[in-house]
């Protein structure tokens, strides 16, 4: 959240290092860091950092923050911010005004008054009214407006309840709202922040140009958001699109829209800034069509609501449906068992899957010069920043894919694995980072970590290039070879499953073979064989050559596969000796193609192809959801149910029963 609030009040474009950042109820002084690295990311400045904090042992955590993130000079000052601002204008007494705000005060507060007499504030801040007295919201945002300076810009954090609430608040929004003070709304998802579970929203206060503002934009991302715990959380795609959106002002249905002064002034809203009002986000309805499921067909509306489908796949909708024997209705041209392979084996598809995995094949083509180029001392947020904004500017243009997903997709990717290896290599170079690390066992660690190959008594960790890459690359036929000696030992595994099942019950010719613990091993089946070989051989089953053929056979199958798997262990200890040679004699430019291509841009590629499969399992589920919704009619349901009853009242008078 505190990088969407940096972003939406635009510090991106600092004009320079004097301008100031301010935070009125700062806790740990997060937001004003986030907002002091976006400005200094962006334009190079420094901007100062002021921030106001009521807990003595928080504040002292706050500046403790400052130093450690290279902002010494930030001011952060502990008092109560509302009865006690300590940032005055010293000519004039009045608060300091500064360029920019971020806050997410305490929700709802109700000692918001404690310490003043808001009716007689000294620095003018409640113009517009006095807010509840047990209810402190507006109080800080008030507070906020109070002090920004005439073109400055902030963003508060506060809970849905400032939207919609009556009473004084109701004239206190009026008044913030007619004089265009608010820029946008962003509603946040419910249970997003430690503490509490209601729902939030960023109102973005803008008073730059605010008489000339004819409307709120409004975003709601309420249902954007993915569970972490017990807890929800923003994806990076989330924010994106939301700073992506207010940016540029783009109206997304269901997402967000410019809402005009007019319209929300209009009588029937009051000025109710209650999202709900402005944007309906519900998923539309899934109708149940009643003379579909009496006469059969599938409804027209819904083939023409996969209308963004059919423009990509004009034939495939030809090829799968005719029209039905009534207007407004359609029917499959194919049996449902078939409509997946109709689609996946149609030129128009396989033309789509083409372009598509073209936009990749470009990005990639951009990006591997970028990746191969990274050196020590490079800059890995820069080089993520550049790779993910050019992956979504790409899948922009890719028609039926989310961009925003496959950005998440590297984004994920980056967070889980990618950033560690290139840290790795901007700080011990490709060749340095590439070598396996020798795994330093504490005696007193509980848990082991297990190393991907041992040499001797040595045991290594393989972090940049996974043994499994070195193999697949230099080692292939030693691994078919392994797996082909792993499937002999499946083979007798199963071979013996299925003697142990059908000779190892009672009476079973294996019976007697089997341990202490009811299990067949080598030294229980060859104690039982050594028991009866004293016995004479002969022809029936009395004489125990049944049972002697049967635990030969078994013991053999054992011996057979004890001895491949024997062979297997020996394979995979020669093949790990080769890899670990083969990482000491791996030049920089093999190095870069097994982590570049073999593992990044690989993986990348599989999630990429992931999100074309799932547009075309989007598209085959839905109309196997409707044809298999209006197969059966009501006629042929009632005439199904009368030969079924039919037949039972038959079975019933050949018993003898009378019921009706």
């Amino acid at each position: 959240v505190s990088r969407i609030m940096a972003r939406v009040i635009g510090i991106g474009s600092a004009a320079n290092a004097s301008q100031t950042i301010y935070d009125p109820t700062c806790g740990s002084g997060s937001l004003l860091l986030k907002a002091h690295d976006e400005a200094k990311g962006a334009t190079g400045h420094d901007l100062a950092l002021y921030g106001q904090e009521m807990d003595n042992a928080t504040k002292a955590l706050a500046r403790m923050n400052m130093i450690l993130h290279d902002c010494p000079t930030a001011e952060i000052w502990q008092d109560n911010t509302l009865s006690t601002p300590h940032f005055k204008d010293a000519k004039t007494g009045q608060l300091k005004t500064f360029d920019f705000a971020v806050a997410n005060p305490p929700f709802s507060t109700k000692a918001w008054s404690n310490g003043f007499d808001p009716a007689n504030d000294l620095f003018k801040r409640f113009a517009f009214g006095i807010p509840p007295q047990k209810n402190g919201d507006y109080a800080f945002l008030l507070h906020i407006l109070a002090s920004l300076k005439s073109n400055g810009k902030g963003a508060v954090i506060l809970p849905h309840g400032v939207l919609f609430r009556g009473g004084a608040e109701a004239a206190i929004r009026r008044e913030i709202v007619s004089r265009g003070y608010i820029k946008a709304i962003i509603g946040l998802p419910a249970n997003l922040f430690y503490g509490t579970g209601i729902p939030a929203c960023i109102i973005v206060l803008d008073k730059e140009n605010a008489n000339a503002r004819k409307g709120i934009f409004m975003i709601d991302a309420s249902k954007a958001f993915i569970k972490d715990g017990n807890k929800n959380r923003l994806r990076a795609q989330d924010i994106h699109k939301i700073v992506d959106a207010f940016t540029r002002l783009a109206e997304i249905p269901r997402y967000s829209r410019m809402v005009s002064l007019t319209e929300i002034s209009d009588a029937k809203n009051d000025f109710n800034l209650n999202l709900p009002r402005y944007i309906d986000s519900t998923e539309p309805e899934d109708l149940q069509d009643i003379d579909g499921h009496l006469r059969g067909g599938i409804p027209n509306r819904d083939i023409d609501a996969l209308e963004n489908f059919w423009q990509v796949f004009p034939a495939v909708r030809a090829t799968l449906f005719k029209k039905a024997d009534r207007p407004g209705y359609t029917q499959l041209r194919v049996p449902i068992g078939e409509v997946k392979a109709a689609i996946f084996g149609h030129a128009e598809f396989t033309a789509y899957n083409e372009s598509a995995t073209r936009f990749f094949k470009k990005w990639r083509t951009d990006s591997v010069p970028r990746l191969r180029g990274i050196a020590k001392g490079g800059k890995p947020k820069a080089l993520i920043e550049t790779l993910s904004e050019d992956l979504l500017a790409t899948f922009e243009k890719a028609r039926l894919l989310d961009a925003y997903d496959v950005y998440q997709h590297l984004m994920d990717y980056w967070a889980m694995t990618m950033q560690d290896d290139v840290y790795m290599i901007v700080s011990d170079g490709w060749r340095e980072a590439a070598k396996p690390r020798l795994i330093i066992e504490d005696k007193e660690k509980k848990t082991k970590e297990k190393p991907d190959f041992t040499v001797g008594k040595m045991k290594y960790k393989a972090e940049l290039i996974p043994t499994a890459l070195v193999i697949a690359r230099y080692f292939a036929a030693e691994q078919v070879a392994i797996e082909k000696l792993e499937a002999e030992v499946a083979a007798s595994e199963q071979a013996l499953e299925e003697m142990a099942e059908e000779h190892g019950g009672e009476d079973g010719l294996l019976e007697a073979a089997k341990n202490d613990k009811d299990k067949f091993t080598k030294v229980s089946v060859a104690a039982r064989l050594k028991e009866i070989k004293s016995d004479h051989d002969g022809a029936d089953r009395s004489d125990g050559s049944d049972e002697r053929a049967a635990l030969e056979n078994y013991l053999v199958l054992l011996e057979k596969a004890a001895a491949t798997s024997a062979k297997v262990s020996d394979a995979q200890e020669a093949l790990l000796l080769k890899v670990a040679a083969q990482y000491g004699k791996l030049t920089e430019d093999e190095i870069k193609t097994l982590v570049v291509d073999d593992k990044w841009l690989a993986t990348l590629a599989a999630a990429v192809q992931g999100e074309l499969d799932r547009v075309s399992q989007t598209l085959t589920g839905r109309i196997r959801q409707l044809a298999e919704r209006y197969a059966t009619p009501l006629p042929q349901l009632t005439g199904e149910v009368a030969t079924l009853a039919a037949r039972v009242d038959e079975h019933l008078k050949k018993m003898g029963a009378v019921w009706k």
